[in-house]
């Protein structure tokens, strides 16, 4: 198998096999980061993309100093996989789109939208398993391929958000000495936005369950926008995650786009690669391009349809175009190259049923 790890500069690798499409201003990103002060190396994950300065689907190792504005605002952002007892027999999508009903509201308890998916490229998509690659593994983890399970990518909206905000407004992109009063307080800050996100995720598929008169058993819910120290080689370090997995947690799932199959995978920990994983396929356009590209050849009806059989609710046409699967990189790319770097053992992989977005702009 050939090795999917490449050396671009002393401090900067990148993970992509040669079938993965990688955006050159996304490497130009990846290389300015790496000379910011204190940084001591970053790894691109195979779905690289740019990103409003930094790039999106990399770690970012630093020394003494942590970058706020390389978690970015969506702090905490990750993905949630339940086990549901919802059995696939007899299946009806037309019966599972009428049910599953309007989560957007909030939770009005919380002023941070608690409970509701948000835009971009978020979503809740229920699944079944179309092949499984590990029987051991599968077994271990007690899953069931005769019933649907849930994958639910949201973060830490408004609280995410307002925190970013803040700190731009005090300090610019600037870094942060760690030891620093503003330091600790943005990391005390951080740490509750992770929180939030998680528990945010779990209230959508609650929410969602219930609509579906189902049930869930959590497999997952790990994030891919966070900081987090590190100790390497006896020194400690300061690792940002933006748009990338953990390797430490037991299982990940690195979902496609919409129209594309998810993995879940068990991680392979490897320091030099910064303990990290992609997170998803990765954009492959610009979001200002994907109407111009799509709607001359598509409906907006047929993008509510994928050539893998399952439909998409969303009534934001804005993002029925941008979240397109055109406009996103093969999953299966993103996969191969981190099987050739030996990160990541494919447990299964995962067909898309019915993939809920938003019912508005939130």
């Amino acid at each position: 198998m050939d090795n999917s790890i490449q050396i671009l500069s002393k401090k900067v690798s990148l993970i992509a096999s040669n079938k993965t499409w990688i955006d050159g201003l996304a490497i130009e990103q990846l290389e300015v980061t790496a000379a910011l002060p204190n940084m001591v190396k970053v790894v691109g994950m195979p779905d690289l993309h740019p990103g409003k300065g930094y790039p999106i689907g990399a770690a970012y190792l630093s020394r003494e100093i942590i970058y706020p504005a390389l978690i970015g605002s969506d702090i905490g952002c990750g993905m949630g996989f339940w086990q549901t007892d919802i059995s696939i027999a007899k299946l009806s999508i037309d019966k599972l789109t009428r049910q599953i009903g309007n989560i957007d509201q909030p939770d009005m308890r919380h002023k941070y939208n608690l409970g509701t998916i948000g835009g971009g490229n978020h979503f809740a998509e229920l699944q079944k398993v179309s092949k499984i690659f590990s029987e051991q593994l599968f077994e271990h983890y007690q899953l069931d391929a005769k019933k649907l399970f849930l994958l639910v990518h949201s973060g830490s909206r408004g609280l995410g958000h307002a925190i970013l905000q803040n700190q731009i407004s005090r300090f610019g992109y600037q870094g942060l000495a760690d030891q620093s009063a503003p330091a600790l307080e943005y990391l005390a800050k951080h740490d509750n936005a992770v929180a939030f996100a998680m528990l945010n995720r779990q209230v959508i598929a609650e929410r969602l369950l219930n609509n579906l008169n189902g049930h869930g058993r959590e497999i997952l819910n790990v994030c891919h926008n966070f900081l987090q120290q590190v100790t390497l080689d006896h020194n400690d370090y300061w690792l940002h995650r933006k748009g990338a997995s953990s390797a430490l947690d037991k299982l990940v799932i690195v979902p496609g786009s919409r129209g594309d199959y998810s993995y879940l995978v068990k991680p392979i920990p490897n320091e030099a690669l910064l303990l990290s994983l992609a997170h998803g396929a990765g954009r492959k356009w610009r979001r200002a391009d994907c109407k111009s590209k799509l709607d001359t050849r598509y409906t907006i009806a047929e993008l509510k349809r994928t050539k893998l059989g399952s439909r998409v609710i969303c009534e934001d046409s804005r993002l029925i175009f941008e979240e397109a699967p055109q406009a996103y990189k093969s999953i299966d790319s993103v996969i191969e190259s981190m099987q050739q770097a030996n990160i990541v053992t494919v447990i299964a992989q995962l067909t898309p049923i019915l993939n809920y977005k938003t019912q508005g702009d939130h």
